[in-house]
């Protein structure tokens, strides 16, 4: 089953080489490698373009907007040419090999699967112990209260179906797009799964998720999302 992976990078010159020769090399499935130049203004577009001619599967596209992780994956999205979809961190935070259980997910019939740092099998290693704190609590609150089928709603390593992207507005702006698909999938009776996976602080170059300028965005999913349950 043939699936698209999409790398948001800003400013990832000390990572971008790294993460996609580690895609390249590790799986070994049928997919296309899509990196999103998110306006950087180091060498990150110069590395990858060099790199395109090495794997006939990678490609390289522009986000047209101004720059953001949610509008680096809406560039993404818009440059898909499969079915399926997997956002990948640019500094390989995520576990690669937690896509193969994401893929056995969706070919029992799973729209939405979601790896999760929360559960049985999952971790998270490193980082600021106050965002995975956040992160936790809103990813068990949204499972027991909503009924949302993941205990890490705001993880962005999760695949999706395209119809699924494709039957909602996103609006995000920031990181936060990562919590609005999933919440607004289960909305719209898309099937939602999880899995474990295992994330992993950078060691390289500086993070652009800013936990106390994101919140707000955060908790308005959160509260709409109860309201919504509470109408329906």
């Amino acid at each position: 089953m043939k699936f698209s992976i999409i790398v948001p990078a800003h400013n990832e010159q000390e990572n971008i080489e790294e993460t996609i020769n580690s895609i390249e090399r590790r799986l070994k499935l049928d997919y296309e490698l899509i990196v999103v130049n998110d306006n950087s203004v180091d060498q990150t577009p110069e590395i990858v373009r060099k790199l395109s001619y090495l794997y006939p599967n990678l490609k390289i596209v522009n986000n047209p907007n101004p720059p953001g992780f949610a509008n680096a994956i809406r560039a993404g999205f818009a440059n898909v040419a499969t079915d399926l979809v997997v956002p990948v961190m640019g500094d390989l935070c995520d576990d690669l090999d937690t896509i193969k259980l994401m893929l056995n997910k969706i070919e029992q019939g799973y729209d939405v699967v979601c790896g999760c740092r929360y559960i049985r099998g999952g971790a998270r290693l490193g980082g600021s112990k106050f965002k995975g704190f956040l992160s936790a609590a809103a990813g068990w609150t949204i499972h027991f209260i909503l009924g949302v089928p993941t205990h890490d709603i705001a993880n962005a390593f999760k695949m999706y179906r395209m119809e699924a992207i494709r039957s909602m507005e996103i609006k995000a702006t920031g990181f936060d797009i990562s919590m609005e698909i999933p919440l607004k999938a289960y909305f719209n009776k898309f099937k939602i799964t999880e899995v474990p996976t295992i994330w992993k602080e950078r060691s390289k170059g500086k993070s652009n998720f800013k936990v106390f300028k994101l919140l707000p965005n955060y908790l308005k999913l959160y509260f709409l999302a109860i309201l919504k349950r509470r109408l329906n």
